[in-house]
């Protein structure tokens, strides 16, 4: 099964130390165990843009957006046997500890929300 990690800045987290937190290890052995699909990190929220549609009138908006203490900096997509493999590996993502990740079972299209 496929697991969606959305990787987090968190202010309140712990400090990004450079000589310790490898995210390239942590892709490294993730692409050894043959579990990483993909991955990568996120321009910051002043470069995005926001797309809504609203009573047939397309709305587009250049970040930066309302500010917030979450910031997606980045994501991974995981093919794990389980929730709990998933759970941890992403537990050794550098970013669990100076940052957050949501890790989210992926749901095809086709699938009950059972299945």
């Amino acid at each position: 099964m496929q697991y969606f990690l959305t990787i987090v800045e968190d202010a309140d987290a712990e400090p990004y130390v450079e000589g310790e937190d490898n995210m390239m290890d942590w892709a490294k052995e993730a692409d050894e165990r043959g579990i990483h699909v993909q991955g990568n990190r996120l321009r910051r929220v002043e470069d995005a843009t926001l797309v809504r549609r609203r009573g047939g009138e397309l709305l587009v908006t250049d970040g930066p957006f309302a500010e917030g203490k979450e910031l997606i900096a980045g994501y991974d997509i995981l093919d794990c046997d389980t929730l709990e493999e998933a759970l941890e590996f992403a537990s050794r993502h550098p970013m669990a500890r100076f940052g957050r990740i949501e890790v989210r079972a992926v749901w095809p299209f086709g699938e009950n929300e059972s299945d």
